[in-house]
């Protein structure tokens, strides 16, 4: 079993930053990828980013590609997301989730998943 808490989100102006954590506890958190999804109102879950379990691949939707960063440090068992140049279709909540395979990461088939995280973004 494998515990999340997402936290960081908050309200932000067009072109801001925020950094978003994931903070995992329960079994060995380096023997999972990592994924972040986001869900604006009215609308399906969709991928955002993805890390496989050690760190040396990263996977980006087309929509943040370029402004959003994945990383994680296995030693705190912590995934995190950078997200810059923030735009007001980034308004959501969003998910960090866990998963034991390393493959196939974009697809929302995840085992575990935190609570969620508010974004906003005004314009």
């Amino acid at each position: 079993q494998v515990q999340l808490v997402d936290s960081g989100g908050g309200l932000v102006q067009a072109g801001g930053s925020l950094r978003l954590s994931c903070a995992a506890s329960g079994r060995t958190f380096s023997s999972y990828a990592m994924g972040w999804f986001r869900q604006a109102p009215g609308k399906e879950r969709e991928f955002v980013a993805a890390i496989n379990w050690i760190g040396s691949r990263t996977y980006y939707a087309d929509s943040v590609k370029g402004r959003f960063t994945i990383s994680r440090d296995n030693a705190k068992s912590t995934v995190y997301l950078q997200m810059n140049s923030l735009k007001p279709e980034d308004t959501a909540v969003y998910y960090c989730a866990a998963v034991l395979r390393n493959y196939n990461l974009i697809s929302p088939e995840y085992d575990y998943w935190g609570q969620g995280t508010q974004v906003t973004v005004s314009s």
